[in-house]
């Protein structure tokens, strides 16, 4: 099994037609991942032992700590996959600010994040791709379909990374927050421009989710579930198409809503 390494078995006793069933079970590993920047420790956070490299590289983009990949002399993940260290060209005052704010994230997971203002270095996202609604409900429908840690556990939030041409990358983990890190991370990895994508995420859309989306520049971010305030009022001033409560052939647009396909939809 090739998430092995991210699952402990326990036994557990499960009630079913009125018995207590002794059976063995599985549960996610929830570890501390410490992240060292040249030589000095700039943070821990909770997530799975998996894809921690991919992990680090999204969650400095999105802090503002690096700009992009390129930044990156070097990274290295511990043997026991508990510490990531990386040699890099780091924007210091971010780096200062993410241990002067340390805001706690809405999100669950325990992440930190030292954005908390709609004050973002970033401009507003002018891309004018445009997507199918169709293509959103298809999208969401089988979002799940490969994520095996889920369907084992039901225990991992899961992003996705969609562009036009239908290329998929996708990430999982304990915490939505680390979840996008890992899939921007990749994204970064394989030198993916998205710019022109769109963000699937299975949890609600808060601030720090649309953020790290501002940070990415995505233009378009989809959720089964439902934005927070200050997340429509980050997605309304920096330009991304937020979309909420996609389930079955319905969603609410709450910003930008000319990026969605009008093609073949009747006017009411």
């Amino acid at each position: 099994m090739k998430n092995e390494k991210c699952l402990k078995s326990i036994i557990i006793e499960k009630f079913e037609d009125e018995c207590l069933i002794k059976k063995e079970d599985v549960v996610i590993d929830e570890s501390r991942i410490t992240i060292c920047i040249n030589g000095t420790k700039a943070i821990s956070l909770m997530c799975i032992p998996k894809e921690q490299d991919v992990f680090a590289i999204g969650f400095l983009i999105s802090e503002n700590i690096i700009e992009t990949i390129n930044d990156i002399h070097s990274i290295e993940v511990s043997e026991d996959g508990l510490h990531v260290t990386i040699q890099a060209k780091i924007n210091e005052c971010s780096l200062e600010n993410l241990h002067k704010e340390k805001t706690l994230l809405s999100g669950c997971g325990g992440g930190v994040t030292g954005n908390v203002t709609t004050n973002l270095e970033s401009s507003s996202n002018r891309i004018s791709m445009s997507v199918a609604p169709k293509t959103i409900f298809a999208e969401i429908k089988k979002f799940y379909d490969n994520s095996e840690l889920y369907l084992l556990t039901g225990c991992v939030h899961q992003a996705m990374i969609f562009l036009p041409n239908e290329t998929k990358i996708t990430a999982e983990d304990i915490g939505l927050h680390n979840a996008v890190d890992k899939v921007l991370g990749k994204c970064q990895q394989i030198a993916l421009d998205t710019s022109i994508s769109v963000l699937f995420l299975s949890g609600r859309l808060s601030s720090e989710m649309v953020v790290k989306a501002v940070m990415h520049k995505i233009p378009v971010v989809v959720s089964r579930t439902a934005p927070t305030s200050l997340g429509v009022q980050i997605a309304d001033t920096y330009g991304v198409t937020l979309i909420g409560f996609a389930r079955g052939q319905k969603m609410n647009i709450y910003t930008h809503a000319e990026r969605i396909d009008r093609n073949n939809l009747k006017n009411i």
